[in-house]
């Protein structure tokens, strides 16, 4: 009689403990803070990787709320698109699959008319 070992058990991979942006969707918003930091409009960053979002905070000063939020969620992948950009009262300014397109609204503000 033979006996077999036995079939190791493979647990489902488990969700990762917290979501972060990668090194593009990092270097794309890094590149929209400096101009704007450039151009004197945003003075300050915060970074938060969550269980179930990353947010990317700007401020005008250190001590105020965020002027804007951009968020990543990975769950809303399939559904309205995983980055948004929220305003200073919370309110959903632009939901989108494409990082880029979320902050080409954000990279209007930069052009201003000459006088």
């Amino acid at each position: 009689m033979t006996v077999q070992p036995p079939i190791p058990f493979h647990p489902a991979p488990l969700a990762p403990e917290q979501v972060a942006f990668d090194r593009h969707e990092l270097g794309r918003i890094l590149g929209l803070y400096g101009r704007m930091v450039a151009a004197g409009e945003w003075r300050d960053y915060a970074v938060s990787f969550l269980r179930d979002r990353a947010v990317f905070s700007v401020f005008r000063r250190a001590a105020e709320h965020p002027l804007y939020r951009i968020e990543k969620h990975p769950r809303l992948r399939n559904r309205q698109g995983m980055y948004a950009l929220v305003g200073m009262d919370g309110q959903i300014l632009k939901r989108g699959h494409d990082l880029a397109a979320v902050l080409r609204d954000l990279d209007r503000k930069l052009i201003r008319p000459v006088d």
